[in-house]
Protein backbone atom coordinates (compact mmCIF):
# COMPACT_ATOMS: atom_id res chain seq x y z
CA UNK A 1 0.00 0.00 0.00
CA UNK A 2 1.37 3.46 -0.70
CA UNK A 3 2.01 5.97 1.98
CA UNK A 4 0.18 8.19 0.02
CA UNK A 5 -2.96 5.96 0.40
CA UNK A 6 -5.31 7.44 2.91
CA UNK A 7 -8.01 4.72 2.46
CA UNK A 8 -9.46 3.99 5.98
CA UNK A 9 -9.42 7.33 7.12
CA UNK A 10 -11.63 10.11 8.03
CA UNK A 11 -11.11 13.85 7.06
CA UNK A 12 -12.92 17.18 8.23
CA UNK A 13 -12.34 19.52 6.44
CA UNK A 14 -13.55 23.18 7.49
CA UNK A 15 -14.50 25.68 4.59
CA UNK A 16 -14.66 22.75 2.50
CA UNK A 17 -17.86 24.36 0.21
CA UNK A 18 -15.28 26.47 -2.04
CA UNK A 19 -12.27 27.46 -3.03
CA UNK A 20 -9.53 26.24 -1.33
CA UNK A 21 -11.27 23.93 1.01
CA UNK A 22 -13.50 22.31 -1.78
CA UNK A 23 -10.20 21.48 -3.70
CA UNK A 24 -8.47 19.81 -0.43
CA UNK A 25 -11.71 17.52 0.00
CA UNK A 26 -11.99 16.05 -2.94
CA UNK A 27 -8.47 15.60 -3.27
CA UNK A 28 -8.13 13.74 0.23
CA UNK A 29 -11.24 11.86 -1.02
CA UNK A 30 -9.29 11.02 -4.56
CA UNK A 31 -6.28 9.71 -2.10
CA UNK A 32 -8.89 7.83 -0.64
CA UNK A 33 -10.11 9.64 2.48
CA UNK A 34 -13.69 9.78 3.53
CA UNK A 35 -14.51 13.61 3.97
CA UNK A 36 -16.81 15.63 6.29
CA UNK A 37 -17.55 19.10 4.86
CA UNK A 38 -17.76 22.10 7.45
CA UNK A 39 -19.17 25.05 5.76
CA UNK A 40 -20.98 28.26 7.32
CA UNK A 41 -23.76 29.11 4.55
CA UNK A 42 -22.48 27.53 1.24
CA UNK A 43 -25.36 24.64 1.92
CA UNK A 44 -25.84 24.09 -1.92
CA UNK A 45 -22.17 24.25 -2.75
CA UNK A 46 -21.27 21.85 0.48
CA UNK A 47 -23.92 19.24 -0.91
CA UNK A 48 -22.19 19.28 -4.56
CA UNK A 49 -19.04 18.38 -2.73
CA UNK A 50 -20.98 15.18 -0.93
CA UNK A 51 -22.06 14.07 -4.11
CA UNK A 52 -18.45 14.42 -5.84
CA UNK A 53 -16.92 12.85 -3.14
CA UNK A 54 -19.75 9.62 -2.91
CA UNK A 55 -19.60 9.78 -6.67
CA UNK A 56 -15.84 8.33 -6.28
CA UNK A 57 -17.02 5.82 -3.95
CA UNK A 58 -15.98 7.71 -0.71
CA UNK A 59 -18.42 8.36 2.25
CA UNK A 60 -19.25 11.89 2.63
CA UNK A 61 -21.13 14.31 5.01
CA UNK A 62 -21.46 18.03 5.36
CA UNK A 63 -21.95 19.64 8.72
CA UNK A 64 -22.98 23.34 9.31
CA UNK A 65 -20.83 25.69 11.74
CA UNK A 66 -19.67 28.68 12.40
CA UNK A 67 -16.55 28.07 13.09
CA UNK A 68 -15.83 31.34 15.11
CA UNK A 69 -18.34 30.19 17.16
CA UNK A 70 -16.20 28.45 19.70
CA UNK A 71 -18.68 27.56 22.22
CA UNK A 72 -20.29 25.29 19.55
CA UNK A 73 -17.49 23.23 18.73
CA UNK A 74 -17.67 20.38 21.55
CA UNK A 75 -20.71 20.06 20.17
CA UNK A 76 -19.87 19.73 16.55
CA UNK A 77 -16.93 17.74 17.12
CA UNK A 78 -19.35 15.21 19.11
CA UNK A 79 -22.47 15.27 16.35
CA UNK A 80 -19.32 14.55 13.73
CA UNK A 81 -17.27 11.63 16.39
CA UNK A 82 -21.05 10.25 17.14
CA UNK A 83 -22.84 10.57 13.75
CA UNK A 84 -19.72 9.89 11.28
CA UNK A 85 -16.95 7.94 13.44
CA UNK A 86 -13.44 8.81 14.79
CA UNK A 87 -11.92 11.48 13.06
CA UNK A 88 -8.12 10.43 11.79
CA UNK A 89 -7.59 13.96 10.07
CA UNK A 90 -8.65 18.27 10.79
CA UNK A 91 -8.00 20.20 8.20
CA UNK A 92 -8.45 23.88 9.35
CA UNK A 93 -8.80 25.52 6.10
CA UNK A 94 -11.82 28.35 6.75
CA UNK A 95 -10.44 31.60 7.02
CA UNK A 96 -11.48 35.09 6.61
CA UNK A 97 -9.89 38.28 5.17
CA UNK A 98 -11.21 41.59 4.80
CA UNK A 99 -9.06 44.38 2.58
CA UNK A 100 -9.49 47.72 4.34
CA UNK A 101 -6.73 50.41 5.50
CA UNK A 102 -5.67 50.20 9.05
CA UNK A 103 -7.58 53.16 10.32
CA UNK A 104 -10.67 51.74 9.18
CA UNK A 105 -10.06 48.79 10.85
CA UNK A 106 -12.97 48.17 13.65
CA UNK A 107 -12.70 46.31 16.96
CA UNK A 108 -15.46 44.16 15.92
CA UNK A 109 -13.87 43.08 12.32
CA UNK A 110 -10.32 42.53 14.00
CA UNK A 111 -12.46 40.08 16.57
CA UNK A 112 -14.20 38.24 13.51
CA UNK A 113 -11.21 37.28 11.67
CA UNK A 114 -9.33 36.46 14.82
CA UNK A 115 -12.22 34.02 15.71
CA UNK A 116 -12.09 32.32 12.52
CA UNK A 117 -8.57 32.23 11.62
CA UNK A 118 -7.13 31.31 15.09
CA UNK A 119 -9.30 30.93 18.09
CA UNK A 120 -11.65 28.49 15.99
CA UNK A 121 -8.56 26.15 14.87
CA UNK A 122 -7.29 25.89 17.84
CA UNK A 123 -10.93 25.31 19.85
CA UNK A 124 -11.54 22.39 16.90
CA UNK A 125 -7.95 21.13 16.91
CA UNK A 126 -8.34 20.73 20.92
CA UNK A 127 -11.69 18.74 20.38
CA UNK A 128 -10.59 16.77 18.10
CA UNK A 129 -7.54 16.28 19.57
CA UNK A 130 -8.53 15.41 23.11
CA UNK A 131 -10.63 12.33 20.69
CA UNK A 132 -7.93 11.33 18.85
CA UNK A 133 -5.80 11.03 22.10
CA UNK A 134 -8.55 8.51 23.85
CA UNK A 135 -8.91 7.06 20.75
CA UNK A 136 -5.08 6.00 20.92
CA UNK A 137 -4.38 5.37 17.14
CA UNK A 138 -2.85 9.18 16.72
CA UNK A 139 -4.14 11.94 14.20
CA UNK A 140 -3.36 14.43 11.85
CA UNK A 141 -3.68 18.04 11.93
CA UNK A 142 -3.23 20.27 9.59
CA UNK A 143 -4.01 24.11 9.29
CA UNK A 144 -4.28 26.10 6.38
CA UNK A 145 -2.28 29.14 6.69
CA UNK A 146 -0.89 31.71 4.01
CA UNK A 147 2.14 33.43 2.73
CA UNK A 148 0.43 36.45 4.61
CA UNK A 149 1.68 34.44 7.51
CA UNK A 150 6.06 34.90 6.91
CA UNK A 151 5.48 38.46 4.41
CA UNK A 152 2.94 41.08 5.34
CA UNK A 153 0.60 42.61 2.62
CA UNK A 154 -0.61 46.05 3.17
CA UNK A 155 -4.26 46.84 3.91
CA UNK A 156 -4.55 43.03 5.60
CA UNK A 157 -3.20 44.13 8.79
CA UNK A 158 -6.19 41.89 10.84
CA UNK A 159 -5.44 39.08 8.47
CA UNK A 160 -1.91 39.10 8.61
CA UNK A 161 -1.84 38.97 12.03
CA UNK A 162 -4.39 36.47 12.09
CA UNK A 163 -2.34 34.18 9.79
CA UNK A 164 1.33 34.50 11.70
CA UNK A 165 -1.05 33.54 14.80
CA UNK A 166 -1.96 30.42 13.43
CA UNK A 167 1.87 29.33 12.49
CA UNK A 168 2.63 29.99 16.45
CA UNK A 169 -0.18 27.71 17.09
CA UNK A 170 0.73 25.25 14.94
CA UNK A 171 4.39 24.98 16.20
CA UNK A 172 2.53 25.08 19.91
CA UNK A 173 0.29 22.38 19.06
CA UNK A 174 2.55 19.87 17.28
CA UNK A 175 5.10 20.28 20.94
CA UNK A 176 2.21 19.44 22.98
CA UNK A 177 0.60 16.88 20.54
CA UNK A 178 3.75 14.64 19.43
CA UNK A 179 3.72 12.59 22.62
CA UNK A 180 0.00 11.03 21.45
CA UNK A 181 1.33 10.59 17.38
CA UNK A 182 -0.76 13.40 16.43
CA UNK A 183 1.36 15.44 13.98
CA UNK A 184 0.32 19.41 13.47
CA UNK A 185 1.83 20.80 10.70
CA UNK A 186 0.51 23.97 8.21
CA UNK A 187 0.28 24.32 4.42
CA UNK A 188 0.94 28.04 3.53
CA UNK A 189 -0.86 29.13 0.35
CA UNK A 190 0.73 32.30 -1.73
CA UNK A 191 -1.73 33.22 -4.72
CA UNK A 192 -4.49 31.22 -5.30
CA UNK A 193 -7.17 31.57 -8.05
CA UNK A 194 -10.40 30.86 -6.49
CA UNK A 195 -13.80 33.02 -7.15
CA UNK A 196 -13.28 34.05 -3.37
CA UNK A 197 -10.52 36.60 -4.92
CA UNK A 198 -13.39 38.52 -7.05
CA UNK A 199 -14.68 39.49 -3.18
CA UNK A 200 -11.73 41.75 -2.98
CA UNK A 201 -12.08 45.54 -5.21
CA UNK A 202 -8.84 45.85 -6.87
CA UNK A 203 -7.03 48.59 -8.76
CA UNK A 204 -7.60 47.52 -12.74
CA UNK A 205 -4.20 45.56 -13.71
CA UNK A 206 -3.58 44.64 -10.29
CA UNK A 207 -3.37 40.64 -11.04
CA UNK A 208 -1.35 40.87 -14.14
CA UNK A 209 1.22 43.20 -11.98
CA UNK A 210 1.12 40.18 -9.30
CA UNK A 211 1.79 37.14 -11.87
CA UNK A 212 4.95 38.83 -13.22
CA UNK A 213 6.45 39.31 -9.64
CA UNK A 214 5.67 34.86 -9.22
CA UNK A 215 8.49 33.36 -10.29
CA UNK A 216 6.84 30.33 -12.17
CA UNK A 217 4.84 32.71 -13.54
CA UNK A 218 0.75 32.12 -12.91
CA UNK A 219 -1.30 32.21 -9.95
CA UNK A 220 -2.00 28.52 -8.06
CA UNK A 221 -4.91 26.71 -8.57
CA UNK A 222 -6.29 24.94 -5.23
CA UNK A 223 -5.23 21.42 -6.55
CA UNK A 224 -1.66 22.77 -6.54
CA UNK A 225 -2.19 22.64 -2.20
CA UNK A 226 -3.43 19.15 -2.38
CA UNK A 227 -0.30 17.28 -2.72
CA UNK A 228 0.87 19.19 -0.26
CA UNK A 229 -1.98 17.90 2.24
CA UNK A 230 -2.13 14.59 1.42
CA UNK A 231 1.43 14.28 2.14
CA UNK A 232 0.95 15.55 5.94
CA UNK A 233 -2.16 13.50 6.18
CA UNK A 234 -0.69 10.51 5.52
CA UNK A 235 1.94 7.77 6.70
CA UNK A 236 4.38 9.53 4.26
CA UNK A 237 4.23 12.62 6.31
CA UNK A 238 4.27 10.73 9.57
CA UNK A 239 8.14 12.36 11.08
CA UNK A 240 6.69 15.38 9.95
CA UNK A 241 5.59 18.11 12.88
CA UNK A 242 5.27 21.59 13.56
CA UNK A 243 6.82 22.58 9.59
CA UNK A 244 5.08 24.80 7.35
CA UNK A 245 4.66 23.57 3.35
CA UNK A 246 4.83 27.10 1.56
CA UNK A 247 2.93 26.49 -1.61
CA UNK A 248 3.50 30.31 -3.36
CA UNK A 249 5.09 29.64 -7.01
CA UNK A 250 8.61 31.15 -4.87
CA UNK A 251 6.53 34.30 -4.32
CA UNK A 252 8.46 34.11 -0.82
CA UNK A 253 12.08 33.29 -1.95
CA UNK A 254 12.69 36.30 -4.10
CA UNK A 255 13.49 39.79 -2.01
CA UNK A 256 13.34 42.27 -4.72
CA UNK A 257 10.83 41.58 -7.32
CA UNK A 258 12.36 41.14 -11.01
CA UNK A 259 12.73 43.79 -13.06
CA UNK A 260 11.49 43.50 -16.83
CA UNK A 261 14.43 43.43 -19.26
CA UNK A 262 13.79 41.83 -21.92
CA UNK A 263 12.31 38.33 -22.61
CA UNK A 264 13.49 35.38 -20.63
CA UNK A 265 16.16 33.47 -21.50
CA UNK A 266 15.41 30.31 -24.21
CA UNK A 267 15.78 26.79 -23.08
Amino acid sequence: MSSFDLSGRRAVVTGGSRGIGRGLALGLAQAGADVVVVFRQAERAAQEVVQAIEQMGREAHAFQHDVSYVEGVPGLVERIWSQVGPVDILVNNAGLASLETFDTVTSEGWDRTMGVNVKGPFFLSQQFAIRMIGRGRGGRVINISSTNGFQAEAHLAAYNTSKAALEMLTKSLAIELAPHSITVNSVAPGLIETEIADEFEVAPGFWEHVVEHVPLGHLGAPRDCVGAVVLLAGDAGAYITGQAIVVDGGILCEQIPRLKFGPPPQA
